[in-house]
C-alpha cells in the first residue's frame, strides 16, 4: 500500500492534492484486505479505474483510493442468437468492445473509444450513440462491504437511469466494489439507420452501407478521435457536462426557440455540448481550463493548477449557458471526497 500519491497522478484531468493510502487490487482476495485495513483506521475508501470522468480535490483525499486492477474477458453462457461475456473490472472499456466486436458480436460497439474501465461503466451507466451499457447488463458481480461477501446483483437491482445507477445515486453509495460485468449481446448487427446525428451524417457523407458490429465500431472510433482528445495525451476527463432532460412540455417550448431536442431512451434530451457552442464558448479559456474547439463538452486542462480554478471556470460556463438558455448544466465526473 502507498502513501501520500498525487491524486493528479491518478485521474486523467490531472489535478487534486495528495491521497492518504492507494492499494491496487490485482486480486479478489485482496478487496477485503483492503476494506478491513480502511475499517480498522477508521478511513474512508473510494475505488478507482482509469482516472477518466473523476476529478481530485485540492485537499486530497484522507482515506483509501483503491485502484481496480481485476482482469480477465470471457464468454460464459451462448445461445443461438446472443452470447454472455463475462469482463472483469480492471478490463479498459474499449478493448472489451473491441473483443466483442471482431466476434460479431452487438450491443456496445457505439461506446468505442469511451475512456475509462468496464467497472466504471455501470457506475454511470455510460453511453454513446444511441446506446447505453444498461441495455445489455445481464448482471454485476460485486464485493458487498457490508456483508464481507462477494454477490450478484440482476439488473434490475442496479436501478439504472440516465448516468445513474444505485453505485452512484441512493443510500447505498460506497456499498459495492464491482468485481465484474456481464454483458448479453446480440450475434450479428443489431444497430441500423437512423443513427444519432453525428453517426448519421457520417454514414451519409461516405455512402456506408455495411453496418456489421466491426464497423460501426471503426466509424465511431473516426468520429470520436477527430473531435475527442486523447486523455492520455491531454489532460481532460471526458464529456464534462450532463445532458439536459426535459419534459413534454418543456421540450414543446425550447424547439420552438430554436433548441435541438431530440428522443434518447423515451426521454427529451438537449445536447449539453450543443448549449455550450451555441453560446459561443467553444474554444474559450477560463482560469486555465479550455472549452475544446473540435468538442464543446470536452474541458481541457490547459494551465489549471487547482480544483479551484476549474470551479471557477465551470461556474463562468454554467452561468452564461443559463444566461442564454435558462437550462442547468451538471458536471458529469465524479469527485474524490
Amino acid at each position: 500500500m502507498k502513501q501520500n500519491v498525487p491524486i493528479s497522478t491518478l485521474t486523467t484531468m490531472r489535478l487534486g492534492g495528495e491521497a492518504r493510502f492507494v492499494q491496487e487490487i490485482n486480486k479478489v482476495e485482496d478487496i477485503d484486505t483492503a476494506y478491513q485495513f480502511a475499517k480498522s483506521n477508521g478511513l474512508p475508501v473510494f475505488i478507482l479505474g482509469g482516472g477518466a470522468n473523476t476529478i481530485g480535490l485540492d485537499e486530497g483525499y484522507g482515506g483509501v483510493i483503491l485502484l481496480v486492477r481485476l482482469r480477465g474477458v470471457e464468454v460464459i453462457e451462448e445461445r443461438p442468437e446472443s452470447v454472455v461475456v463475462k469482463a472483469y473490472a480492471g478490463e479498459v472499456l474499449d478493448d472489451v468492445v473491441k473483443i466483442t466486436t471482431l466476434r460479431g458480436y452487438s450491443g456496445i460497439e457505439a461506446l468505442s473509444m469511451i475512456p475509462g474501465t468496464v467497472g466504471a461503466a455501470p457506475v454511470q451507466n455510460v453511453g454513446a450513440y444511441g446506446q447505453q451499457i444498461s441495455d445489455v447488463v445481464a448482471e454485476v458481480e460485486v464485493y458487498d462491504s457490508q456483508t464481507r461477501k462477494i454477490r450478484i446483483l440482476s439488473k434490475k437491482q442496479c436501478k439504472f437511469a440516465y448516468r445513474e445507477s444505485i453505485f452512484n445515486t441512493g443510500s447505498e453509495v460506497g456499498r459495492y466494489f464491482i468485481v465484474a460485468v456481464s454483458l448479453r449481446l446480440a450475434k450479428g448487427a443489431t444497430l441500423h439507420p437512423p443513427f444519432y446525428v453525428s453517426l448519421q451524417k457520417y454514414v451519409d457523407e461516405h455512402q456506408v452501407a455495411d453496418f456489421s458490429p466491426e464497423n460501426i465500431r471503426q466509424m465511431v472510433a473516426t468520429i470520436r478521435a477527430e473531435k475527442l482528445p486523447d486523455p492520455k495525451i491531454i489532460a481532460s476527463s471526458g464529456s464534462f457536462f450532463k445532458n439536459v432532460e426535459l419534459s413534454d412540455e418543456e421540450a414543446a417550448v425550447a424547439r420552438e426557440k430554436g433548441v435541438q431536442v431530440w428522443r434518447e431512451n423515451g426521454k427529451n434530451v438537449v445536447n449539453s455540448g450543443w448549449l455550450v457552442e451555441q453560446a459561443g464558448l467553444k474554444g474559450k479559456e477560463f482560469y486555465g481550463m479550455k472549452v475544446s474547439d473540435k468538442a464543446a463538452l470536452i474541458l481541457i486542462n490547459e494551465s489549471a493548477k487547482s480544483y479551484a480554478d476549474l470551479s471557477l471556470a465551470r461556474a463562468k460556463i454554467a452561468d452564461i449557458v443559463w444566461k442564454k438558455f435558462g437550462f442547468v448544466l451538471e458536471q458529469e465526473p465524479v469527485e474524490i471526497r
